[in-house]
């Protein structure tokens, strides 16, 4: 958001924003300055809901506090109810109409028209309604009016509410009713009665919903004591006809027993595979197989020792036969080897004497066969006892699911029986001690409250200021307006080559601003802003060796011809000599300069003839009508080379173009012109509309950028 035009803004309606709440702050002067006073008067009511020293049960030390706000909030709409607050306007029409003297309303004319009896009939007619608690409506209304004296006295229901405020300070175990009025004596005594009305109905209306809540709880105790002992004798029943005493304590020990005799058997059958396995390898051992337990390997030994000192005999003897030969002494001594090992590995392998190990083997199996048969005999015990056991377990099976459904049935109706039991007695309890409301303090007829009229007066004036602050806020935002060249920069998304201020003299010509050396804010500017514009376009067309300069706007009016004008004159200050074609007339510009200074020629002329009367540094050529195309005055061909003419003839030829609402006609006009710029009045708005003819301009070859004109400054 541009800040600065905002502020610029508010400057331009800074008289809306003083005069309209300067008259918002007198005439709320006028409308409060005889206000009548108002009289505040409050009562509490102390509920015992929070306060500790008011409870004796001591469930309610743990009280819950959603409920004791929820407690709070239906006690203070109770209090706001119609049939509440119709108790109150009784009370007050009848101290009325008994004691006028102490009146707190002017009687209405509805109640001075009554004559002696009619005002006695009505004074009772309101003691039955307030007995009656019948609420405050039109249809009170018949041959009496009742509906219609209270709406003239201000005690209805609507005139009640208006001044009347119920709250509940948070944390707090109170509830504070308030009331203003013009009168501190009336304000006092709604407080005071409509508080002790109240406290008077909700303990009737307590006590009466609790007493009907203890009829309905004695009947549903005694019903639900009834099927409680019904159940209890059924169980008892059933167990006496069928001879159950105390059936899981039955069942659980013969399952005991069961689990005992299952395991004994499972101990007996790894006994019996223990023994048979030993038996089964003791057989091995002393079969036939097996030379280490029979003593067949102790006859190979010693064959094997028999047999070699055989050899070693022969031996000896072949030594001595053949006289001792080297030979047969290697012989003896090989064979005495041999001898000598087999003896000593005979020795190592036979500690024991094999015959005493398979006596022993002998007497460990008639052992493990005698221990086989006793487990066998086992199992068949344990067999039948299982049997029997299970056979007892599964009898009891029928009774444990009888007596288990009128357990449950027992237990069912006495923990009903309990909970209704147990809601009886704290209802009764809650009678006994439960709420109790009281004053903790009357009301009391206060002083006036202080004046608002200050305060009134004081937000008059700051919201009618803020009022008219948002809506010119609004206006702005609202604005899609082009005021600066950086909108017009955002806008366009090209360069801006410059920009001329707004002058407010219509009837002066540029070459009087030009001359003009007095101290004038506006002309200074714009001379200055001419200057820079100047430089700009010298610079842009000196650079490209240009020397034709297009100048068009998006709509008529928006000052070309005027920005045409005025750079001319400003290039002619350099000494250049310049051609102005004016393409297009505006009529609302500010001036036409140009027009004062230089006698007319036409282009059209120019075109045919060829005759051009020059002036010193400026010269013009007029167009006598421009709603005619170029290409169908002269031939393109021709048109070239009368540009080219005037390019020998000038140093700059600028030509006044049409605006591109005649796009076809801004076309022609282009196809001659090196450089073009386009010129935007302050103040405009680009629309979907523009924004075709903005985008073809600015893609245009040859575009220099924006001019912004009529730009609001000083």
């Amino acid at each position: 958001m541009d800040i600065k035009r905002f502020f610029k803004l508010l400057g331009r309606y800074k008289w809306i924003l003083i005069f309209l709440p300067l008259a918002s702050i007198i005439l709320t002067y006028f409308l409060v300055k005889d206000l009548p006073k108002k009289y505040i008067s409050k009562t509490q009511i102390s509920t015992g809901l929070i306060d500790q020293s008011q409870q004796i049960s001591s469930l309610d030390n743990n009280a819950d506090f959603f409920k004791v706000n929820s407690q709070f909030s239906n006690i203070m709409e109770i209090m706001r109810m119609d049939k509440t607050t119709s108790m109150l306007g009784y009370q007050l029409i009848l101290h009325d109409l008994q004691d006028p003297a102490a009146s707190f309303n002017v009687q209405s004319p509805e109640i001075k028209s009554l004559d002696a009896q009619s005002k006695s009939r009505v004074i009772n007619e309101y003691k039955r309604l307030a007995a009656e608690r019948a609420v405050i409506t039109p249809a009170l209304n018949g041959d009496l009016k009742l509906y219609d004296i209270l709406v003239s006295m201000g005690y209805d229901l609507t005139s009640l509410h208006k001044g009347l405020v119920i709250y509940h300070v948070e944390n707090s175990d109170f509830i504070t009713i308030e009331f203003s009025s013009n009168n501190p004596q009336f304000s006092s005594y709604v407080v005071n009665t409509l508080s002790n009305e109240f406290i008077s109905m909700y303990g009737i209306d307590v006590s009466n919903n609790q007493n009907k809540s203890n009829v309905v709880l004695d009947s549903v105790v005694k019903q639900k004591e009834r099927i409680m002992n019904d159940k209890n004798a059924a169980l008892k029943n059933y167990k006496i006809n069928n001879g159950v005493l105390n059936l899981d304590k039955q069942s659980e020990l013969i399952y005991s027993q069961i689990n005992d005799y299952e395991q004994k058997k499972s101990e007996n059958l790894r006994e019996i595979q223990a023994n048979q396995g030993a038996i089964n390898s003791i057989d091995k051992r002393l079969s036939g197989k097996d030379q280490l337990y029979s003593g067949g390997n102790v006859i190979a030994d010693n064959n094997r020792i028999v047999n070699l000192k055989n050899e070693l005999k022969i031996a000896n003897d072949r030594y001595v036969n053949n006289n001792f030969k080297p030979a047969d002494k290697k012989r003896i001594d090989s064979l005495q080897n041999v001898l000598t090992a087999q003896i000593t590995n005979s020795s190592d392998k036979y500690v024991a004497d094999p015959t005493a190990n398979k006596q022993s083997l002998i007497t460990q199996k008639m052992n493990l066969e005698v221990a086989l048969d006793l487990a066998k005999s086992s199992i068949r015990s344990i067999d039948a006892q299982l049997t029997q056991l299970k056979a007892k377990y599964t009898t009891m099976v029928p009774f444990d699911a009888g007596v288990q459904n009128f357990e449950r049935d027992a237990d069912v109706a006495t923990k009903e029986y309990l909970e209704v039991l147990n809601r009886s007695n704290t209802n009764s309890l809650e009678k006994n001690i439960g709420l109790r409301l009281h004053v903790a303090q009357a009301g009391f007829p206060g002083v006036a409250e202080p004046s608002k009229t200050v305060l009134f007066i004081a937000l008059a004036g700051v919201a009618s200021f803020m009022i008219c602050f948002m809506g010119i806020l609004v206006l702005f935002l609202l604005d899609n307006s082009i005021n600066t060249t950086a909108q017009l920069q955002r806008k366009t998304g090209n360069k801006i080559v410059g920009k001329l201020n707004v002058l407010k003299n219509n009837d002066l010509e540029i070459r009087e601003i030009w001359k003009n050396e007095s101290a004038v804010p506006a002309y200074v500017k714009f001379k200055d802003n001419l200057r820079s514009l100047r430089f700009e376009i010298d610079q842009a067309m000196t650079t490209s060796d240009s020397k034709v300069l297009g100048i068009t706007s998006l709509n008529s009016g928006e000052g070309k011809t005027f920005v045409a004008s005025s750079l001319v004159y400003a290039l002619a200050m350099m000494g250049r000599k310049v051609l102005l074609i004016k393409g297009e007339e505006e009529h609302n510009q500010v001036v036409n300069p140009a027009q004062k200074v230089i006698p007319e020629q036409f282009f059209e002329t120019f075109i045919d003839k060829r005759q051009l009367q020059t002036e010193d540094l400026i010269t013009v050529l007029n167009n006598k009508s421009d709603k005619t195309s170029l290409f169908e005055i002269q031939h393109k061909d021709n048109l070239k080379s009368g540009f080219s003419f005037l390019k020998d003839e000038f140093d700059f030829v600028i030509i006044d173009m049409n605006s591109l609402e005649k796009i076809n006609r801004a076309k022609e006009w282009l196809m001659f012109c090196d450089k073009h710029i386009a010129v935007f009045a302050s103040g405009g708005v680009i629309n979907d509309a523009n924004q075709e003819h903005v985008d073809y301009i600015t893609k245009h070859e040859g575009f220099l950028g924006w001019v912004l004109n009529k730009e609001d400054g000083i």
